[in-house]
């Protein structure tokens, strides 16, 4: 065999970071286009931390480490010793957190903020599940106290952002963690992790699963079987009004969620509902918690949206009450589950931004042409120049592939009009690049 033959790698994708074709590329800017408007509209300001943090800070509310990726050098010299120090983020939260500590004399509070960022989790993929993957998140933190108001607030702006993408019915489904945090005192259980978790897993994997990892926390028959009533309670804010609270924990959690409810009554009857085995596994959440479910798309059962309240994110890092409310939308995961499932929904058309494309009839013109483009461009069109003087019925066919809704013909003789072909109707007009309108 010639040594000079070329080996060829063969690309293959890398399981969990995916990538899309331009028109798939195009629905998702304009959802995140659409996604920047409605958390503006709500005053909302964007920042943006770097995608490695120290593992310390990421480690300082107790993660699970294993989903974490640890960043070193492939060649590693006399300075770096010990092991890794920075890892990717794996969440917009922690990094939030570490924001705010760092930067808290020069904000001002309520800090609203929006995060529409990549992180990183070691998971296993799957629909809608990936190993790097965009969020888009607001939280707002106050200095001491942080009104519930806000924890509607954050509620009604992510429905907006999903009713707003066209995606079909979505429901916010929200609860309040003293709930069943009030419950358990009652039972003097203290340990209240396990507990959460176990009732977080509800849905997934149902009652009789959920009774035996509650057996497994400590609590005994009935105990566990009075917190799995509990946690299958859903409804209204008048359903929420009627559960037996049995102390002062549980009443503050009933009339907190009975406010956030009553404050989201302008939504459509099927976008809200109050269900109390919504915990959230996370240790930091501490009063309202969210998760969402796409009621048209049941081939995906997870939730796109997640969040709550916590009472002292960044507690680990300054030596100030913060507490803070916050939502984020599974950026990816959404897009994924609809490019798969409904993909009709996301109205995927052209392969290319341009609106125009610019007909070269011969080189002669290309200097014609160029200027022509340049007009129309300072008017805010998209133009595309094709690359060749090639013959017109092959440059009519690059536009159709690439769904360019106009071609634009300029002059082939001196003295003669510009000339507009919209591709869709087949129709063909003179016009001027001052002129023209789609």
């Amino acid at each position: 065999m010639s040594e000079n033959i070329k080996r060829i790698y063969k690309p293959k994708a890398i399981s969990g970071f995916p990538e899309w074709l331009p028109e798939e590329r195009l629905v998702e800017q304009k959802w995140f286009d659409h996604i920047r408007r409605v958390f503006e509209s709500y005053g909302f300001c964007s920042i943006e931390t770097p995608s490695v943090e120290e593992i310390d800070v990421l480690l300082a509310k107790g993660e699970v480490d294993k989903e974490i990726y640890a960043l070193e050098r492939l060649h590693k010299d006399e300075h770096d010793k010990g092991e890794s120090r920075l890892a990717l983020h794996f969440d917009q939260t922690v990094p939030l957190a570490r924001y705010v500590a760092q930067h808290f004399n020069e904000l001002t509070f309520p800090f609203k903020r929006y995060q529409m960022q990549r992180v990183w989790r070691g998971e296993r993929p799957q629909m809608g599940r990936m190993r790097e993957f965009y969020q888009c998140d607001i939280d707002v933190i106050h200095v001491d106290n942080l009104p519930i108001s806000f924890d509607a607030e954050v509620a009604a702006i992510m429905y907006e952002v999903l009713e707003g993408l066209n995606i079909g019915r979505a429901q916010l489904r929200i609860n309040n963690r003293k709930i069943l945090t009030g419950l358990l005192e009652t039972m003097n259980i203290r340990d209240i992790t396990p507990v959460t978790r176990a009732v977080d897993k509800l849905e997934k994997i149902g009652d009789f699963l959920v009774i035996a990892e509650l057996r497994q926390a400590g609590l005994n028959e009935a105990q566990s079987q009075k917190v799995l009533n509990l946690a299958q309670q859903k409804g209204t804010a008048a359903d929420i009004k009627r559960i037996s609270c049995e102390n002062a924990t549980m009443t503050q959690g009933a009339e907190e969620l009975v406010y956030v409810l009553d404050h989201l009554a302008h939504l459509p009857a099927h976008g809200v509902i109050a269900d109390l085995s919504i915990v959230r596994g996370l240790d930091y959440y501490t009063g309202t918690v969210y998760e969402t479910k796409l009621l048209d798309v049941p081939e995906f059962t997870g939730s796109v949206c997640s969040g709550g309240r916590y009472d002292d994110l960044a507690g680990s890092y300054i030596n100030k009450h913060l507490p803070g409310v916050g939502i984020s939308l599974g950026f990816s995961r959404l897009f994924d589950v609809i490019r798969q499932t409904r993909p009709e929904l996301m109205g995927i058309g052209p392969k290319g931004p341009a609106e125009i494309l610019m007909v070269i009839p011969d080189e002669n013109k290309r200097a014609l042409a160029s200027e022509t483009a340049r007009t129309l461009r300072r008017r805010g069109f998209k133009v595309e120049m094709y690359h060749a003087a090639q013959k017109i019925k092959k440059q009519l066919e690059y536009a159709s592939k690439k769904l360019i809704p106009f071609v634009w013909f300029p002059p082939f003789e001196d003295g003669k009009p510009h000339e507009v072909k919209n591709m869709s109707t087949g129709e063909q007009i003179t016009s001027t690049p001052e002129t023209w309108k789609a």
